[in-house]
């Protein structure tokens, strides 16, 4: 399932470039999240599953919902939309890192050695992908825009481990992914109608609403269910290491879909993320 899901995502960052091409980052941002809420409230529904009772398990929810569903959408949505995807890819590769940062502070546990060893591996290929800009990976990769994705991996990754605790606790992995794009939709639909009321409806081709779509759906809906499933019952420190895999589907994908060019620095950069997520999932 962790595999599965780090393919999906892979897709994010090429398919956010293609929604911010036509439509201003902000707004993808919030038609992201309000449109997944809008798909959640059957789905919700359905399951007649209510939110959770108990104080820690609400704190837990609204700490994914707020990272996961509000805050994450924007500050990346903005900041990819100022960097090529190729760059973006990577720099979320740093997801794995402060997911388990976050899991060992809450745990109080310390870290395997190896996987600080394989964290430390992927890091460094991730560092050569970021500090190492030849100008052939197609779009132009700012700095300002690559420290706001980095700011929004920070964020998203206490989300993950939020929304994961919540799986042990009874709340399922579905339950948890509806209530967090709904309370995130509630939370940005005031900024979406001002955006409405200042700039009229968005206006964009049939691409750009289609990659609108994919973010609401398949990356906010049923990646987030996925993901929460597969870090509650495989273990958050154990699993999180799958992040390391975006590369390999988010390259590809820049590459085809965007023709971003893959340089040796890139491919040298994901051979070590990848040698990294073998050695961080030893027991």
């Amino acid at each position: 399932m962790g595999v599965l899901v780090m393919v999906v995502w892979g897709a994010t960052p090429v398919v956010t470039r293609i929604a911010t091409d036509e439509l201003d980052a902000l707004v993808v941002a919030v038609l992201r999240t309000v449109l997944a809420g809008l798909v959640a409230v059957p789905l919700v529904a359905m399951t007649s599953r209510r939110p959770p009772s108990g104080r820690r398990a609400r704190l837990l929810l609204v700490v994914s919902a707020a990272a996961g569903f509000v805050l994450f959408p924007v500050v990346y949505t903005i900041g990819q939309g100022r960097t090529s995807a190729m760059h973006g890819t990577a720099i979320l590769t740093a997801l794995p890192v402060f997911t388990g940062l976050y899991a060992a502070i809450v745990f109080r546990r310390r870290p395997g050695t190896w996987w600080v060893v394989g964290c430390a591996l992927a890091l460094a290929g991730e560092a050569v992908i970021v500090a190492v800009r030849t100008g052939g990976d197609g779009g132009e990769a700012s700095i300002v825009g690559d420290l706001l994705v980095l700011t929004a991996a920070l964020v998203v990754s206490a989300g993950y481990v939020a929304g994961a605790l919540l799986v042990p606790s009874g709340f399922s992995s579905a339950a948890t992914t509806y209530w967090g794009v709904l309370l995130g939709a509630l939370a940005l639909a005031p900024l979406g109608i001002g955006l409405v009321v200042a700039d009229g409806l968005p206006d964009a081709g049939a691409s750009a609403w289609a990659a609108v779509l994919f973010l609401a759906v398949v990356t906010s809906i049923v990646g987030y269910v996925g993901w929460y499933w597969a870090l509650a019952h495989g273990g958050i420190g154990r699993i999180a290491p799958l992040q390391f895999l975006l590369p390999v589907s988010g390259f590809a994908l820049a590459a085809l879909v965007l023709d971003e060019r893959l340089t040796l620095p890139l491919a040298v950069g994901a051979v070590a993320v990848i040698a990294g997520v073998a050695l961080a999932r030893r027991p």
